[in-house]
């Protein structure tokens, strides 16, 4: 398969040859809420991972989080790829707004996020604990 043909299409795409995985976040995340990997997927699945997880988050404009995540026993990285969007921490929001800037935050600090315009972040959080799902609010 050509380059051109693995990265062509409308369909999700990974493939795995000689223990090397190829595939398309964008198209990948949307089947798993935006997760590429981490303890969720298939033990069989070469992106099951126990020490970390890193999802491709696409978020419209005035997307949010559901709630506000308490209680962190992880530390996260987030990086934006594209757009506009706010963390938000107790008493401090930061704004991610060129290519490239990040944020890292770890064990036990609060947080919630809201996408000021359409926005693509990377996150990886590290270790990769069971429990943590935030379910979307329900449609009205």
């Amino acid at each position: 398969m050509s380059d051109d043909e693995a990265l062509g299409g409308d369909a999700a795409f990974h493939e795995v040859v000689d223990g090397v995985h190829v595939g398309r976040a964008d198209r990948d995340a949307a089947l798993d809420r935006g997760w590429l990997l981490g303890h969720f997927k298939d033990p069989a699945d070469p992106r099951h991972c126990a020490e970390l997880e890193i999802k491709w988050g696409v978020h419209p404009a005035g997307d949010r989080r559901a709630q506000w995540a308490t209680g962190e026993i992880r530390t996260a990285l987030l990086v934006l790829i594209s757009g506009r969007f706010r963390m938000q921490f107790p008493g401090r929001d930061v704004v991610l707004a060129e290519q490239g800037e990040y944020i890292l935050w770890g064990k036990g600090v609060d947080h919630s996020w809201y996408a000021e315009e359409e926005s693509v972040v990377l996150t990886v959080r590290w270790p990769s604990v069971p429990g943590y799902r935030v379910d979307p609010p329900p449609a009205d």
